[in-house]
């Protein structure tokens, strides 16, 4: 009963955005409740170091708006305390519902077929990397289980799960970390950030191929087939997007656009076999899926309280002159994605570090851009090498990899996708 109850308030959320974005009268708190009473049912079922860190995040997210409202007679809007990224879940509980087309259950493995060698594994990384860029992290258990039918999971196979999915961090509109950071710099140019982002997710990729065939003997090692098939759906879900963005309805954000499309979507290709079908199926996503989202929407909304707390705080105790740096150029960029990089691998998922970046700094609109490239970048790289990240987390549950030893083995990859990073964040700074 608490599941389903739970799931009918993730479902409730979502529907409460969308009618927001049509234009009707709803208060974005109403969303936020039903998000929180939501993860206050699921708590219980939180692996530890997830409640751990959502403890910590809105701990230290109300302890900080009480410090600013009894310590500096900071005006805090109470009302809105809880709003923090609920924008990304209603999201990312949107793209979701992309599972709903096509197969019965909603989760069966794309069409292709296992082949060896390197071409099996760049197949694997292409193809968690594009369908991953829509899918999110559902793409690793759905190419992964697919790779397990051939045995268990080797080194070379959940590494390129790891990083093909990581990748599409930098670039994809559908990704998570797209979301947060077009929250909290909503002035970037996603165009600028797609030409930089795409190319050095493809050098990921070639890197990937690379540092897998020196260190690994991948002639046996099964992989995974792209299709045209397989691409039809990435592909249609982008042009949609994209078509809604500059077409019909060009005030709403892409985040705004992909919260209410993908269900859609869902939706009406369900639709042919009927209302009742479609009602069923809409009813097991809410009741079986959406309640194992628990980890990544605690994650996020806590995460927001803590940007919450943390932007009123800084901005009560210095009167709202002080910021990390004055001149957010290439060395202050630099230091702040190396920085995120380095509490990843202590354990901390990329969105604490981006939050908290986020709210100690006060940008203008070309250097929301250059933001925005840092902080998806140090979420590739730190969710790859972090042994806490969603990633890996979902790595080490399904396939009982530890996640000490993906950290370990992703090192070397992360230093140097970190250094392509940095050249290209000194690009991006004289381009501006």
């Amino acid at each position: 009963m608490r599941h389903r109850l739970a799931g009918g308030l993730i479902l409730t959320g979502l529907v409460l955005q969308i009618l927001r974005l049509a234009g009707l009268p709803v208060m974005l708190p109403a969303v936020s409740v039903a998000f929180w009473l939501a993860v206050a049912l699921l708590w219980p079922d939180l692996k530890r170091s997830n409640r751990r860190q959502a403890s910590v995040l809105a701990g230290v997210g109300v302890t900080l708006l009480l410090a600013a409202a009894l310590r500096y007679d900071a005006e805090i809007a109470w009302v809105h305390m809880l709003d923090g990224n609920t924008y990304v879940v209603a999201m990312l509980v949107g793209v979701s519902f992309i599972g709903l087309i096509g197969t019965r259950q909603g989760h069966a493995p794309p069409p292709g077929s296992a082949v060896t060698g390197r071409r099996g594994t760049a197949g694997t990384w292409l193809g968690v990397h594009l369908l991953g860029a829509i899918l999110n992290l559902s793409t690793i258990f759905m190419i992964g289980d697919r790779l397990r039918r051939h045995g268990e999971l080797s080194m070379p196979q959940l590494l390129a799960l790891n990083r093909g999915i990581s990748a599409a961090a930098l670039w994809s509109p559908f990704f998570a970390s797209m979301g947060v950071v077009m929250t909290l710099a909503p002035q970037m140019e996603y165009a600028t950030i797609l030409a930089l982002g795409l190319p050095l997710a493809l050098a990921a990729g070639t890197l990937s191929l690379l540092d897998l065939s020196r260190r690994f003997d991948l002639d046996r090692v099964a992989g995974y087939s792209l299709s045209p098939r397989s691409l039809l759906m990435p592909v249609i879900m982008a042009v949609l997007v994209m078509l809604f963005h500059f077409g019909l309805t060009p005030w709403l954000s892409i985040v705004s656009i992909i919260t209410f499309l993908l269900p859609g979507v869902a939706l009406v290709s369900n639709l042919p076999r009927g209302p009742r079908w479609t009602l069923t199926r809409v009813r097991n996503h809410a009741l079986e899926r959406l309640p194992a989202m628990r980890g990544e929407i605690s994650l996020f909304l806590c995460a927001g309280l803590l940007t919450q707390g943390l932007s009123s705080f800084i901005g009560a105790a210095t009167g709202n002159d002080w910021q990390l740096f004055a001149h957010f150029g290439a060395p202050q960029a630099i230091a702040s994605f190396l920085g995120i990089v380095a509490s990843a691998v202590a354990g901390l998922h990329p969105i604490i570090g981006v939050s908290v970046l986020a709210s100690m700094l006060d940008l203008s609109g070309e250097r929301q851009t250059l933001f925005a490239f840092i902080a998806l970048a140090a979420w590739a790289v730190g969710t790859s090498v972090g042994p806490l990240s969603g990633i890996n987390l979902s790595l080490q549950g399904r396939y009982g990899i530890s996640g000490t030893r993906m950290t370990r083995q992703n090192l070397g990859y992360a230093a140097v996708l970190a250094t392509l990073a940095v050249a290209g964040v000194v690009v991006l700074d004289a381009w501006l």
